[in-house]
């Protein structure tokens, strides 16, 4: 009975210490995750090391938006100054990505601009936007979690396109 009850304990010793594909010890965003501009989307772009070998992490990246549209002609006017919407809300966009053997993930997502809902333009018109921008930009590592935190510069703005 004294020799099963040992080697119960060895086994499971033996079992604590066998390597795993489990978690890290210290999963953390290296430096201070960035805010670009890519088009029209707020790219939010990071690094996140301490991650077990081959381990999928989700991360969401969330603003609070505003984008104005508006219609413009054939021949590049607004003929309508009414012929405008601004909306804002919260935009995210989220991403799944491997650790690969050394436990890093370094990736950016594109958080796109709030929609236009039912906005429509006339015929003959085409609705564009020309104005975006976002603000509390964050990283959230959903999976482990880390975060959120916040991107430098952590707000964004930009004329797209300006009514003559």
């Amino acid at each position: 009975m004294k020799l099963r009850s040992m080697t119960t304990t060895c086994l499971l010793s033996l079992a604590c210490l066998a390597p795993t594909t489990g978690w890290a010890q210290n999963p953390h965003f290296v430096g201070t995750p960035t805010a670009t501009f890519s088009g029209n989307n707020a790219n939010a772009c990071f690094k996140e090391s301490g991650l077990g070998s081959n381990v999928l992490i989700t991360y969401l990246a969330s603003a609070n938006g505003t984008a104005t549209y508006v219609c413009v002609n054939s021949g590049g006017q607004c003929p309508n100054a009414a012929n405008k919407i601004t909306v804002s809300g919260p935009v995210s966009a989220t991403g799944t990505f491997s650790s690969g053997k050394n436990g890093t993930i370094s990736q950016c997502l594109q958080i796109p601009p709030p929609g236009p809902g039912t906005f429509t333009c006339p015929s003959g018109q085409t609705r564009t936007l020309a104005q975006v921008s976002y603000s509390g930009i964050t990283i959230t590592d959903t999976t482990t979690p880390v975060g959120p935190v916040p991107t430098k510069p952590s707000s964004l703005s930009a004329t797209l396109f300006t009514c003559p």
